[in-house]
This record gives C-alpha cells, structure tokens and sequence, in this order.
C-alpha cells in the first residue's frame, strides 16, 4: 500500500480506519488503539465520504470505527452504506449519542459494537480487542431492551433482509446515483442493478426509488433519540 496523508504505519498487527470529523478524538482513539500493541495501520477520515473511499482501496482492513455525526452520514444510515462496502469488516460505532435506543439500533444493523465517547481509554482498548475477538463490545451496564417503535422495528426487519450487495445499491440511491452510474460503480451490467433495485424495493415494501431512499432516511435523520 501506499502512505500518504492521515496514515500512520507501525511494524504489524491489525489496520484500522478511524472516521470522526474531531482530530482531537481521532487522536484519542489513535492513542487507544496504539495501546493495545497490536496495530499496523491506522487510517482516519474526517468525513464520510473519506471514510468510504479507504473502506473501498483497502481490502486488509481489520475494523471501522464510525462516529454517527460527521459530514456526508446521517446517523445510522451511514452504518448501512459501510457495511454494504465489506460486509465481513467488523464495524464499531463511535458515538455521543449513547442511549439504549441507538445502542440497540446500531447493533440490529449490524455493528459489531458501540463505544460512547464518553468511554475511557480502558474501555475504548477493552470493546476493540472484544469484537477483534469475535465478541459483540457494548457499554456495560445498560439495558437496551427491545424496540418500541412499530414502524422502526419493520424498517429493520427489512433491512436486515436485503444482501450487501443491495444494502450497497440502497446506499448509492441515497446518493442520487443513477442505475448506469451505480452499475459503473460496481463493474455489473444495468440489467443486474435494475434487478437488484426491484429487490430493494420489493423487500422495503415501496414502489419507487425515492420511497426506498425515504425509508433509509428514517432511520439516519432521527438522531435516534429515545422512544418515549
């Protein structure tokens, strides 16, 4: 690989993507992360279109962390895109809103943990090493309890339905990519992103592309305050 700006390489060990739009906190989580001894590259982004672009050029990567609040993601809609790009990627939400609800929801969507910025460096290396473990990391001592949003719980159903490939496509639409930029994108014909739209579609319960990226939007836009 090459180095360049906002990389840093250390002898061997794993390689991890930092995406939060605060250096102070990238460098905090750097310095977690260099605590565990284990690390081999560590590559930051502070907006989320820099953050995808080091997911797509780096097949090596061992796990994102993704703050929720930066340009370019709307909350937990930026979790879906990513985990679209390397489904296999172990996935950890960064974020200062901890409530039980986004906890719950960031995990249904298939984060592998959730660590509040109010976590010390204790707990930042302690959830890393778990989910390298193969564990599910979740701040101790918080009851997530189940979803009571009807309409939330059926969207996540749903999205918990589609492939990664059509999580990708989903993702894309929400971009207001067109099916040949799309197919371009992916390196596959119209026809197949046609069809994969049509499954997206299908699965999401709606009739045009626009619903489908509304459905997505519903769970990005509310900053997942609590139900009450």
């Amino acid at each position: 690989m090459m180095m360049g700006s906002g990389e840093e390489y250390l002898p061997s060990g794993h390689t991890f993507v930092i995406a939060d739009d605060h250096p102070l906190f990238r460098g905090a989580l750097k310095e977690a992360l260099a605590g565990t001894g284990d690390v081999a590259a560590i590559h930051e982004a502070g907006d989320f279109e820099s953050a995808k672009a080091l997911v797509l050029a780096n097949e090596d990567i061992d796990m994102v962390l993704l703050d929720l609040s930066m340009p370019g993601a709307s909350g937990l809609s930026g979790l879906i895109a990513l985990r679209g790009i390397h489904p296999a990627v172990p996935l950890v939400v960064v974020s200062a809103h901890d409530d039980p609800v986004t906890i719950r929801r960031a995990l249904d969507l298939g984060a592998s943990g959730f660590i509040s910025k109010s976590a010390s460096m204790e707990e930042i290396r302690a959830a890393v090493q778990a989910v390298l473990a193969g564990d599910i990391a979740a701040p101790a001592g918080i009851e997530l309890g189940v979803e009571r949003d009807p309409e939330i719980s059926d969207l996540i159903k749903r999205l918990q339905a589609l492939t990664p490939q059509q999580t990708r496509v989903l993702g894309m639409l929400a971009e207001g990519l067109l099916n040949k930029q799309i197919a371009y994108e992916l390196g596959v014909s119209e026809a197949t992103i046609k069809a994969h739209v049509s499954a997206i579609l299908q699965k999401l319960g709606v009739d045009s592309r626009t619903q489908a990226v509304i459905q997505l939007s519903k769970i990005g836009n509310d900053p997942l305050q609590p139900v009450s």
